[in-house]
Order: C-alpha cells, then structure tokens, then sequence
C-alpha cells in the first residue's frame, strides 16, 4: 500500500491512496480529540485507471531514449557518407583567402601541402594527420602574398599621397627632427598582449637643439652612453611604465628636461680655473694674452705702424688659425698633422717667410 499523510494540528488527517485491485476507494481517516474518525469515497474508475494502471512506479524517461531507439530500428541504420578531406576537393585555382582567412590552428584536412614535422627514432616523421607538432606552433598561413596585396588594395583608399616638397632624406630629418620607434608583437597565445610593445624609443640629433658648448657639454654628461657621435644622434629608450602612451610622454619629458637643464649654470661653475676644464680653451687663455702682447711689441717697434686693439688683432685670420693650431696640440695630441699645422700657423702670423728646400 503507498499512501502520504498531511499533519495538521486539528483535526489530524491521513490520506491513503489503495491500489486498483484492491479498491477504488480514497479514504480519509481523522483523529479529533482522540476519536478516529472514517470516511470513504468512491471514485470514477476513469479517475484513476491511469495513475494506478500498474502496482509499480513508472520510469521517468527525460530523454526520451526508448522512442529514438524505434525510430533507428525502423529506419534500419542508413549510414552517413564520409566525404573526403577539403585539399581533394578543391580546385587548382582555388581562391585561398577563402579557405584561411585568419589567423588559426593547423588543420591537416585544409592544407594541400606534404607537410612533415617531429622526430622518432627509427622511419620517417609524422606526417601532417594527427599531429600535435603542427599544432602547437603558430602559422602565417593567412598572411601569403596574395592577401597581403589584397589587404593593401582595402588600405590604399584611407592613405594620403606623400608630400612632394619631402623629397630627400635630409629635407624630412629638418622638417621632423624627432624619431619615435615603437614595435607590435603578433603571436598565437591566449592573450594579445605583449609587454614589451610598451617599449618607446626617442632618436633626436643634438645638431638641431640650441646649445651652446656649456648645454652641449653638460648635456652629453648627462645622457651618458645614450649619445652616438659618429652620427650625432640621442637615443631615450622608455619602458617603466606599463602603457605605450605613457611612455611616449615621458620620453618628450625627459628631453624637455635634459634640455632645460643643460643651459642652466650653476654658481659653483663659475670658480672652474683654466685646469679644471674638460679641453683647452685659446679664449681666455694664457697663449692667448700672451700672442696679443707680442704682436703689439711689433707694431711699436714699426714706426709706421698704427697700434690696434685687442679685439682687433684678435680678429685677424693669422690669430684665429694661431688660436686653432694650438687647441688641437693640447686637445689631439702632438704628431705629425698638428707640429705642421701649428708650424704654419706660426710662421703666417709672424711673417716668416719659409725657407724653401732643393
């Protein structure tokens, strides 16, 4: 017998359900005060045929497996045809920008190509089915030539025409003075992203910033290694912080920096004697003064002659090829180029003439 029971607190009811063979009957028995109390009642036999039909619980069949199982046996198993692999059906012309237009995983069924890739130790390596090494690697295969120009010709209507007046190298480097090289990354992985297309670099030639030889001076000291001379070019490489656009304000920054601070001059700059400077200075210096007194001992002994000034005589041709032959002995050494050079200088200046040899 199955039945359920409903608890109240008054009355007290059970309700039990009877099987079919036994009677068709709902009964309901109360318990008031203690007094069981019976009712019966006759149900319709269409009522309940369906829900007692037989003493066991049905199944519950959410899938409803037994109804597909007819259906594929009165079918009689029609199998599916096997096509095969997609390189055989395509023709010689195929358009391939049709069948691998992005970027994707190898597919051996796709690929009209004998491709071979792995190792065993004894035969020939794996071909191109089932094999994980094909996989695992990353492909160009949307990027052939073909689609390249294709994409091209899309591109090609956004873009502008060159500027004539920008004809040569030289001409763009003085109209656009600032270099800015950035770098993309293009892989297969489970992210886009790639730290180092945060990195930004700065090239500028110290030729066309304002310096003089104190900035220029203080400015090389400052950059350190970052300054190539045999083509004048400083390079600010920027990377600490995580964006592109961040670091590309940051490497303007420090060059407006670097450059603001290299004209400045400090007090303690102002004490540096002849021995503290980096190189040999002719202005200012003792040789100087000291060419500038002998030329006058000369006008003084000329009758004639009309004494000058300092600025003057500093002014001459003779004086400033002297002033060079002598900063390039004391900043270049002494050899052979800088004696000759400095011998000349010397004889032009005081009108020596030279002794010529047979």
């Amino acid at each position: 017998m199955s039945a359920f029971t409903c608890f109240v607190r008054y009355p007290i009811c059970k309700v039990f359900l009877l099987p079919k063979r036994t009677e068709n009957i709902l009964m309901y028995e109360f318990l008031a005060d203690g007094l069981p109390i019976s009712l019966s009642k006759h149900l319709s036999q269409t009522t309940l045929s369906s829900s007692f039909e037989d003493e066991e619980f049905r199944k519950l069949d959410l899938l409803n497996k037994g109804h597909q199982n007819q259906k594929g046996r009165q079918r009689g198993g029609v199998k599916t045809e096997i096509l095969p692999p997609r390189y055989k059906r395509m023709t010689f012309d195929q358009h391939w920008n049709s069948v691998w237009p992005t970027a994707q995983s190898f597919k051996p069924s796709t690929v009209p190509l004998p491709l071979l890739q792995g190792y065993v130790k004894t035969g020939a390596p794996p071909n191109k089915f089932a094999n994980t090494e094909l996989m695992k690697i990353p492909n160009f295969l949307h990027l052939t030539p073909p689609t390249i120009e294709k994409h091209c010709a899309a591109l090609k209507k956004f873009c502008t025409p060159w500027p004539k007046q920008l004809k040569t190298d030289e001409i763009c480097d003085k109209e656009f003075p600032v270099e800015i090289i950035t770098s993309d990354y293009c892989h297969s992985g489970p992210s886009i992203r790639d730290t180092r297309a945060r990195i930004v670099t700065l090239k500028i030639k110290l030729s066309v910033l304002p310096l003089d030889y104190h900035a220029k001076d203080k400015l090389l000291r400052l950059v350190s290694d970052r300054y190539d001379p045999t083509n004048d070019v400083l390079s600010i490489t920027v990377d600490r912080v995580p964006l592109r656009k961040q670091n590309y304000d940051y490497a303007y920054y420090l060059l407006t920096a670097l450059f603001y601070e290299s004209w400045k001059i400090e007090p303690w700059e102002s004490e540096k004697s002849e021995a503290d400077m980096e190189k040999y200075f002719w202005n200012g210096s003792r040789s100087q003064k000291a060419i500038v007194s002998t030329l006058r001992r000369m006008k003084e002994t000329m009758p004639h002659e009309v004494l000058s000034s300092e600025t003057d005589i500093l002014a001459k041709r003779e004086v400033e090829c002297y002033g060079e032959a002598v900063s390039n002995i004391y900043n270049n050494g002494e050899n052979s180029q800088t004696l000759q050079h400095y011998k000349d200088a010397s004889c032009q200046l005081l009108n020596i003439t030279k002794e010529k040899t047979a």
